[in-house]
């Protein structure tokens, strides 16, 4: 069976070792990081055998938002496009990214008893910047069909 905490473990780990930045699981990092990642499971679709089989196939979708906040050190900054470009560009780096001469994937994701089939980009969630309170976010959603090793 494919257990999507597992995953999204491992998913986590892949992010926050690739792009350098915090990543919060569901919910913003521990500390007052200045820019950052959530990381949230939004769908899950299961496919061939029975929960019993252990060759189960799943699809599990998720949605990675970028933020850019003030720098809590500095009551005069706020979160900054180009900072919140580069986090987009990062995150799709880390699922996406593919060396061009291997076709090997450029970060791995190492979760135990399940084997990554399939990486895609999934339909994007869109951008909620908050002038007011000088933070920018954008949200990109990724799929990755799964089966159990």
């Amino acid at each position: 069976m494919i257990r999507s905490r597992v995953f999204t473990d491992a998913l986590r780990t892949a992010l926050e070792t690739g792009a350098e930045k915090p990543v919060g699981r569901g919910r913003r990092p521990d500390g007052n990081p200045s820019s950052y990642y959530i990381l949230y499971r939004v769908d899950r679709t299961t496919d061939g055998a029975p929960y019993s089989d252990l060759n189960e196939d799943a699809t599990l979708v998720y949605q990675v938002t970028s933020v850019s906040a003030p720098d809590p050190g500095d009551p005069d900054s706020v979160g900054a496009q180009s900072q919140l470009e580069w986090l987009e560009d990062k995150a799709r780096e880390v699922v996406l990214g593919r060396d061009p001469a291997t076709r090997r994937w450029l970060h791995d994701i190492n979760a135990t008893g399940i084997k990554v089939m399939a990486r895609r980009p999934d339909a994007e969630a869109g951008g909620t910047p908050d002038p007011t309170d000088g933070i920018m976010s954008s949200a990109i959603r990724f799929a990755f069909d799964l089966t159990s090793t």
